[in-house]
């Protein structure tokens, strides 16, 4: 029960990111945690984990993350340690764990920071629908004439709410509950895989090629009983007959550098790092011109290095760089089953990474100094754009997935249960029984849609009526068109006017512009928290009973 001198916070959303931010916040209040009640509003019933991370999702979703690199770190004193110290099976630094058992983790987190965190937690899952400021603090409704608070702060980390459909998609919904064609999304991963024990021996469309349809693929399979032994795949015979992936590229992912060693050949030296932190604190205040020359500078010193050491052309790496500037994540070509298998043979070291591939890998080694320099800063909108869009088109490189899952992907291609002849924006016709995909040479009749693309975090498109009230108000606001939210450095947020609204704060994806890189796992537990946390502490100033 809250005293008279205990400071009410709210946090609207409770995953990783409202995890680590309230981690942070007990860290830095220290004793005077104890002044500190946080109602945690997560219609779920995995705080901590939220529905991305669920610890009952389908096992064959992995993080697209090896062991090596996951460094989430814990708060100072903690007891469950890291994650690799803290699996009950350690997995080898190679492997790629479960989504889940990270859920696991962070569930584990969740109940040491009950126990020990000192902050009074209650957790609710109420949905928030709309919130307004009165004399006290800050309400929230959950539902007519139900209003929880008063709260003198409130942090939504919503991760990624409803969207409006696009126009294709929207046609597509009408179509399913007209005809009875299925049209289903990507996650929950185990609702998918209980959907697709009915859809034995038929064919099934997938709108996307990135990291989702890699999931879908796997539920599609394994989920189903099928195996993999010895690089083939053997059917279980109640999987779908013929799954056909396609995005308005074609081209899927570069997955990761398989080993340890072979990815060290991408890390930059010191001196690289400190040029790259430095050009980057620079470039997110600066005008875009400027931002693009001084970050193509850093980044080219170490790619031409790495190239010349692989004996690649660093030759072209200027002017590949130059037309990465130009159009974001277009520069590759080709069928996707050759994309596929270059992209297997450059992570296994079997052939000589290309330009693109070694500019991912370089980027992908910074991408903590990239939030380090970027997300403090108050950058103008035209270089906000450039820079996130420059971010987002190396995600091909940078954020692949596991080789292994590339490797079952070329296995089911030879197998006869993918296809990837219609990767490239093929022609969608709407049929009675479903969808007709069709290139110049091939077709297919698909009895199911599977939706794999992740939305944008672009603001107008939003319908979540939280966010759609707070636009309304003007409280909430893009800071540039096609972008999300603007937030100042501590995330509380900024009005229409450019002003702060006091003790009213967004971390996370649906900040994007205002921070970058937001979509790692490793951001949910950064330097943005810790700025949100002694933003709150500052105004606050609680006293310890």
């Amino acid at each position: 029960m809250a005293g008279e001198n205990t400071v009410k916070i709210a946090v609207v959303g409770f995953g990783p990111r409202g995890l680590g931010a309230l981690e942070a916040l007990a860290e830095q209040a220290g004793a005077a945690a104890r002044a500190l009640h946080v109602d945690l509003f997560e219609p779920s019933s995995t705080p901590g984990a939220g529905p991305n991370f669920d610890p009952g999702e389908n096992p064959v979703c992995q993080l697209n993350t090896p062991m090596r690199d996951i460094d989430i770190r814990p708060p100072r004193g903690s007891r469950c340690g890291a994650f690799a110290d803290w699996q009950d099976a350690g997995l080898a630094p190679d492997a790629f764990p479960r989504r889940r058992d990270l859920g696991r983790y962070l569930e584990t987190r969740y109940a040491e920071l009950r126990r020990h965190g000192g902050l009074s937690l209650r957790h609710d899952t109420a949905v928030i629908d709309g919130l307004e400021h009165g004399d006290g603090g800050w309400m929230l409704r959950a539902g007519p004439d139900i209003w929880h608070g008063p709260y003198a702060e409130v942090l939504l980390t919503l991760g990624q709410p409803e969207v409006s459909p696009d126009e294709q998609l929207d046609d597509w919904q009408t179509h399913a509950a007209n005809t009875g064609a299925v049209l289903r999304q990507a996650y929950p991963a185990w609702k998918l895989q209980r959907d697709a024990a009915r859809w034995t021996g038929q064919t099934v469309a997938i709108r996307g090629l990135a990291l989702s349809a890699f999931d879908v693929i796997r539920v599609l399979t394994l989920g189903q009983g099928g195996r993999f032994e010895n690089g083939r795949y053997v059917p279980s015979g109640t999987e779908p007959g013929l799954l056909v992936p396609f995005s308005l590229d074609g081209l899927p992912p570069f997955p990761k550098p398989e080993t340890a060693a072979l990815d060290a050949r991408f890390d930059p030296t010191e001196a690289e790092t400190q040029g790259f932190a430095a050009a980057i604190s620079s470039a997110a205040e600066a005008p875009p011109d400027v931002a693009r020359r001084l970050v193509s500078d850093a980044l080219l010193a170490a790619v031409c290095r790495v190239l010349d050491q692989l004996d690649g052309a660093s030759g072209d790496a200027a002017n590949w760089l130059a037309r990465e500037w130009q159009n974001p994540g277009s520069q590759e070509s080709g069928p996707a089953i050759s994309a596929l298998q270059a992209g297997i043979s450059m992570a296994d070291g079997s052939l000589a990474p290309s330009t693109g591939f070694v500019f991912g890998q370089v980027w992908r080694k910074w991408q903590d100094t990239l939030r380090r320099g970027y997300n403090p800063a108050t950058t103008p909108p035209e270089t906000a754009s450039l820079l996130v869009g420059f971010d987002e088109g190396l995600k091909r490189y940078s954020y692949g997935p596991p080789v292994s899952a590339c490797r079952e992907v070329a296995a089911l291609v030879a197998a006869g249960l993918v296809t990837l002849d219609l990767t490239a924006d093929p022609d969608i016709t709407l049929t009675g029984a479903g969808w007709t995909l069709a290139s110049e040479d091939h077709r297919a009749e698909a009895t199911v849609m599977v939706d794999g693309v992740l939305p944008s975090p672009d603001l107008s498109k939003l319908r979540a009526p939280l966010v759609t009230a707070l636009t309304r108000q003007g409280r909430l606001c893009a800071m540039a068109e096609g972008l999300a939210a603007n937030v100042a450095a501590d995330g509380q947020m900024l009005d229409r006017h450019g002003a702060i609204v006091p003790g009213l704060a967004f971390l996370g994806r649906l900040a994007l512009g205002s921070v970058i890189a937001a979509d790692s796992i490793h951001d949910c537990f950064g330097q943005a928290s810790v700025r949100w946390a002694r933003g709150v502490l500052a105004r606050n100033t609680p006293r310890p009973k």
